[in-house]
């Protein structure tokens, strides 16, 4: 019998995972000695657990710091290594493949033949080509106008195991109290709860297998709501994908975004309303050029603001979604078109004010600015935020969040609440070609 292969696996508590349950989980070929870990805080010196990760792997699977990766691919002799994540650009994504083939082992990245799950519903993927360019919106109009249609729709959301992963394993949100029940981090409430408030339910957890099964007991359509610029973990009969001309050039550039530009059936332009014309038309010929085939839907993610009177003259804190600020690059979001739109006499900037896990954040993530992230991946971080906010001197918070913060930190500052939703410009709609879909 052949030696079997010895693999680690480069994540961030997700696409790796699904990795390794699809392809090396039952595969005696290969021999998954390790993960790596990187862009969210306190995954590693974690173990992926025995009881996941089956027969062949009795002891569970170590989880290490990605730092660490020539030193594990030496220590194990590491024959292969697979690249799990997402939201890299090219440049970067090569950087870390010349690394792992400078310490002598070899880089792979699997594609949807090997990892994507078959499901006997029809399936409907919404994508992006970055994180933050409005894929949760653009599901909930999906999952609506599916409902409107009298449609059974459940959304499976791309996973975010940061607790215990095996009382993860399979997660049903339905309502408010199954956020309390799994221990919802700031993270995973933003993906969850609009869901709920609109009375739709999600899946989420580690084995995508499992939680396929389980979706399709209730379901007519099945909404793939991803994570990052991830591509689908389930085969889609439909493929939605979202750009962003905020960042226009980024839908050709990062991995693996551009894969999901390549697959896409309808693409949605978002953010028309704030963009510039010329930006928005680079994008549309960038998707044009990549993508001939694909529909071309053109949107607006407008903004409503409740009390946005009191933003008028004042020094304002900008709280934005977390992980669209650091892995995804964003300089704004929805809090500072607020902020604009009604006037802020400033923007403060909280950096000198910041506590903890904050302090480290503005310092793995330096291009952030003066935007406060509304990071919360544990109860620690959620502290640390919360600190941080009453710290700092401004006259008024805006909450650009997908959650209201206020309802799981204290704010003791006047503060505000920004929300938004995906509103389509001209023909064709989603409503359109999500009709004849189902025709």
């Amino acid at each position: 019998m052949k030696q079997r292969k010895k693999v680690l696996i480069m994540g961030a508590a997700g696409r790796d995972f699904h990795n390794f349950n699809t392809y090396f989980r039952d595969n005696e070929v290969y021999d998954v000695v390790a993960f790596t870990a990187t862009q969210i805080p306190d995954i590693d010196g974690r173990k992926y657990p025995a009881e996941l990760a089956g027969r062949l792997y009795p002891d569970g699977i170590p989880i290490y710091d990605e730092a660490k990766l020539e030193e594990l691919i030496d220590t194990y002799t590491i024959d292969l290594v697979n690249f799990a994540y997402s939201d890299i650009s090219h440049e970067n994504l090569m950087h870390k493949a010349s690394r792992v083939n400078a310490a002598g082992a070899d880089f792979i990245l699997l594609g949807g033949n090997q990892t994507m799950l078959k499901s006997s519903k029809s399936v409907i993927a919404v994508t992006a080509v970055r994180t933050g360019c409005g894929k949760s919106q653009t599901t909930r109009r999906v999952v609506k106008i599916l409902q409107e249609m009298g449609k059974k729709v459940v959304s499976v959301r791309h996973p975010m195991p940061y607790g215990d992963l095996v009382k993860q394993s399979v997660q049903r949100f339905a309502s408010l109290d199954d956020l309390k029940k799994y221990d919802c981090t700031i993270e995973e409430m933003e993906e969850y709860e609009p869901h709920i408030a609109m009375g739709s339910v999600i899946y989420a957890g580690v084995d995508y297998e499992k939680i396929l099964r389980e979706a399709e007991k209730e379901a007519d359509i099945i909404v793939w709501d991803g994570g990052n610029n991830d591509t689908s973990f389930y085969k889609a009969d439909l493929t939605i994908t979202v750009v962003d001309p905020h960042r226009p050039g980024h839908e050709t550039t990062y991995y693996p975004g551009e894969a999901n530009l390549r697959m896409a059936d309808i693409v949605v332009i978002n953010k028309i309303e704030t963009a510039n014309p010329e930006d928005v038309e680079s994008v549309r010929q960038a998707v044009r050029e990549v993508n001939p085939n694909a529909r071309i839907v053109d949107a607006a993610s407008p903004i409503f603001v409740e009390n946005g009177e009191l933003i008028r003259g004042k020094r304002v804190l900008v709280i934005e979604d977390g992980p669209t600020l650091t892995h995804g690059e964003m300089q704004y979001g929805a809090g500072m078109v607020a902020a604009e739109k009604y006037g802020a006499a400033e923007a403060v900037d909280p950096r000198p004010y910041t506590t903890g896990t904050i302090t480290e954040t503005f310092k793995k993530y330096p291009d952030i600015g003066i935007l406060l992230p509304a990071m919360g991946y544990g109860e620690k971080q959620m502290k640390d935020l919360e600190k941080t906010i009453a710290k700092i001197d401004c006259d008024v918070v805006i909450i650009g969040t997908p959650i209201d913060l206020r309802r799981v930190i204290k704010i003791k500052q006047p503060s505000v609440r920004v929300t938004y939703e995906l509103q389509e410009i001209g023909e064709p709609t989603l409503k359109n070609l999500l009709n004849d879909f189902i025709r």
